[in-house]
């Protein structure tokens, strides 16, 4: 099947998924979408085990096309974190950032650090062999919470503002810090021998800090040719080339592309939308960028809910994934709990700040991605498969009852 039959498939479900869920199931469409598409899945697994319909099978054999990581990392990523920076108030940002600064952080290393020791020592217990090193690659992977699953469903979760800036900006930077410490933590998997201590933190510094400098080099380029037109069109036009072509030469460079367009989006949306555009700009813009956002977070979703078609999901991986899930929730209870409290002696937080960061902390397709870029093997199979089951249950159990949990009394303990 040519990308184009590919493409207008996976469209045409992602459609038609939306439709079933506004229509009758009333959920966020992100988890609308995923949930419909896991049913589905489910229900072309039955059918291949009663020999219905050879639809099973047509079904493996297209969705083997779809390589994930590249459709995710190198298509759909840039887009999405754009879009979510460029909403983002870069004041509400500034009141927040040693928080923000903290969690996507200390916080991503410390998580790292415990999923990585705790999944060693709960999978040598259940039998498994995997190395200590491939245990901290999934504590990488597993530990930033995705922007684009978290942005999707705080929309609907009518959460406090200042938390609300937390949960988001912490998500758009720790993203970036993740994917780093994973690529590092991958060369060193991939060639044991030529990677050095001082080697990794020099990839570190190079990827973080140069994707920083580059996202504000990008933003303040785009914002002077925005200011320099005045037509909605071309502008439009120059914030999709600023993404694209931003991104991939950030990838080129070997710097961190999510970090660079997540500086940049918050250069254009603030300082370029205050000071470039007229109000007809704005509001093209706006729209122009929510409509690819909320098309591209419905295919995504898609997409995570028909992965299980290909996964290897044996009793043993299932149960793995399952204590994977305990594991990763006390690591990022940890992971928040440690400077948030510390930060608590020179400012005030919100009541239940703590439970409601970690509860928040929603993981979804990035981590998937990076899962499926490992090389082929056993242990690739394991980390695929509890990565997987993680994602699931956070943004169906966690993202359904985040809501909940905001708005619950204060009196509650």
């Amino acid at each position: 099947m040519d990308l184009l039959h590919l493409g207008s498939l996976l469209i045409s479900l992602t459609a038609i998924f939306s439709y079933i869920n506004h229509r009758w199931m009333r959920l966020p469409t992100t988890i609308g979408v995923m949930l419909i598409a896991l049913v589905f899945s489910l229900l072309l697994i039955i059918s291949g085990w009663f020999e219905l319909w050879s639809v099973h099978e047509m079904a493996e054999r297209i969705l083997s096309q779809v390589d994930f990581n590249t459709a995710l990392l190198h298509g759909m990523l840039s887009f999405l974190l754009f879009a979510g920076a460029l909403h983002l108030n870069l004041t509400d940002l500034a009141q927040q950032k040693w928080v923000i600064g903290t969690l996507a952080t200390v916080g991503v290393f410390t998580s790292t650090l415990l999923v990585g020791g705790l999944s060693w020592l709960c999978l040598k217990a259940f039998g498994f062999d995997v190395s200590f090193i491939y245990c901290l690659l999934f504590g990488s992977l597993i530990s930033p919470t995705d922007p684009i699953a978290v942005l999707a469903i705080l929309k609907s979760a009518g959460i406090a503002k200042t938390l609300e800036t937390k949960i988001a900006g912490e998500s758009l930077f720790n993203d970036g810090v993740g994917v780093v410490i994973f690529l590092v933590l991958f060369g060193i998997v991939t060639n044991p021998g030529d990677v050095t201590i001082g080697g990794a933190a020099l990839l570190f510094v190079q990827e973080a800090i140069g994707g920083l400098g580059y996202g504000l080099l990008l933003g303040y380029l785009g914002y002077r040719l925005l200011k320099s037109v005045d037509n909605y069109q071309v502008e439009v036009l120059l914030t999709l080339a600023l993404v694209m072509g931003g991104y991939t030469s950030a990838m080129a460079m070997h710097i961190s592309g999510p970090i660079a367009i997540v500086v940049a989006g918050l250069f254009i949306g603030n300082h370029g939308r205050m000071l470039a555009m007229s109000d007809t700009t704005r509001h093209h813009l706006d729209t122009f960028w929510e409509l690819l956002d909320e098309v591209l977070n419905a295919l995504l979703f898609v997409l995570i809910g028909l992965e299980i078609l290909v996964l290897n999901f044996s009793p043993k991986f299932v149960v793995a994934g399952l204590i994977a899930i305990v594991v990763v929730l006390l690591s990022r209870l940890i992971s928040v709990a440690i400077p948030v409290t510390i930060l608590r002696l020179k400012r005030d937080f919100s009541p239940r700040v703590i439970r409601i960061l970690v509860w928040g902390g929603i993981r979804g397709g990035i981590s998937v991605a990076l899962a499926l870029s490992l090389p082929p093997s056993p242990v690739r199979d394991l980390i695929v498969t509890v990565t997987y089951i993680i994602v699931v249950f956070s943004i169906v159990v966690q993202g359904l009852t985040i809501g909940r949990l905001v708005k619950e009394p204060l009196s509650k303990p």
